[in-house]
């Protein structure tokens, strides 16, 4: 394995962390005894296949439904100081149910401490200021931090990068969790902004966000050979040293293997990405064009600036994934988000452009003329049943 430093913790962290969300048995809360021994067996299994590989970082949240107990029945048997553990509780307007849900994820690890705190799901301006506001929840994390319950403090999120920058520039948090990746590279202020911070950077969900790519179409499988995609969107985040885990979101032992292979890699990165990263995009501009390829985001409104509140933005990107590499999967997965993701995913369909009038929201985009089509294409390609946050299910 390797380690790097995690910023202004000091922490050696390894590069792949053991993110909690996959392996549990439920997404709610259920009394102990109701968790089949089966399921308790394989995440004891793949801790333990973490932890022999060298991935000392395991990562859960109060909303990982039975993920914090059921990890509690394992975590204390190993020795206290080499885990580095993290868990997340999302900010409350009422900063004393806060401490009470913090209270009752440390309940469950049956730990003492946690390493990492993470205010979780930082996504829009109000959020950020039930956090930070005087009374609010740092400052309960403040007081955890005199008790011995918590080392640092840090910030999930999966909102617009300037919130994220904003959180960022407080320089109240230590680490952040965050979206970015090959298909996704938006946040990457965020990430510069971190460094100047000296913050942690851990990369939220990179193989299934980042393209499902445990399952990923053969086209895209062709244009990253010699790597698997899974292979090369870790070699392309982990070769740049702003970047210092990555969650894999393990739901067996054997969920790590392929991403192992990445290790052998990082210090030939400069060699081994560039043909590939080429023919990435080779393929995008031969499928929709170099014009559209480079300027297809140029000026879009805003959510509140667009009728219906059409997240334009994000479903021309699922349009051009599904296009170019054959992400149709994933552009269902994610388009059928819309409308039903709160501010974790916000925004709605473009199933409704023929009662709305893009027109003036539309004037500065280069591509006015031809976006509305597109949209109404990505709604017959994408479209389908209502998908539901993995947490609401």
């Amino acid at each position: 394995m390797l380690y790097r430093r995690f910023g202004r913790t000091e922490l050696q962290m390894p590069v792949f962390s053991c993110g909690g969300m996959r392996y549990q048995f439920k997404w709610q809360d259920v009394p102990e005894s109701e968790i089949p021994a089966k399921n308790q067996a394989n995440l004891e299994a793949t801790i333990n296949k973490a932890v022999e590989v060298g991935i000392n970082h395991i990562e859960t949240a109060r909303g990982y439904g039975t993920s914090e107990m059921q990890l509690g029945r394992i975590l204390p048997k190993f020795p206290r100081e080499k885990l580095i553990v993290q868990t997340k509780v999302g900010p409350l307007e009422d900063a004393k149910e806060f401490r009470k849900t913090f209270d009752k994820s440390l309940k469950y690890l049956q730990l003492d401490y946690v390493d990492l705190l993470g205010l979780h799901g930082i996504n829009t301006p109000e959020l950020l200021h039930y956090s930070i506001r005087p009374g609010g929840c740092l400052d309960v994390v403040r007081q955890l931090q005199a008790e011995g319950k918590v080392r640092f403090v840090g910030f999930s999120t999966h909102g617009p990068t300037d919130v994220i920058v904003k959180t960022i520039k407080t320089n109240q948090f230590d680490y952040v969790n965050l979206h970015w990746y090959y298909i996704n590279q938006w946040n990457w202020p965020a990430i510069e902004a971190a460094t100047l911070h000296d913050m942690g950077v851990f990369i939220i969900s990179p193989s299934n966000k980042g393209g499902l790519l445990y399952q990923a179409p053969q086209k895209l499988v062709n244009l990253c050979a010699p790597l698997s995609p899974m292979v090369f969107n870790d070699l392309f985040c982990l070769s740049n040293p702003q970047v210092h885990t990555l969650s894999l979101g393990a739901a067996k032992p054997e969920d790590f293997d392929e991403h192992l292979k990445t290790l052998d890699l990082i210090d030939r990165a400069s060699e081994i990405l560039p043909p590939i990263l080429a023919r990435l995009e080779a393929e995008a501009i031969a499928t929709l064009g170099e014009d559209w390829v480079k300027t297809w985001h140029h000026n879009l409104p805003t959510l509140d600036k667009t009728p219906g509140e059409i997240n334009i933005r994000v479903i021309l990107w699922l349009w051009n994934l599904a296009m170019a590499y054959d992400l149709v999967d994933y552009g269902k997965m994610r388009y059928n988000l819309l409308g039903n993701g709160d501010h974790w995913f916000p925004g709605n369909k473009s199933d409704r452009l023929n009662e709305l009038d893009l027109h003036q929201c539309l004037t500065r985009s280069p591509h006015a003329d031809k976006i509305p089509r597109i949209l109404q294409k990505a709604h017959q390609l994408l479209g389908g049943e209502q998908v539901k946050r993995l947490s609401q299910q």
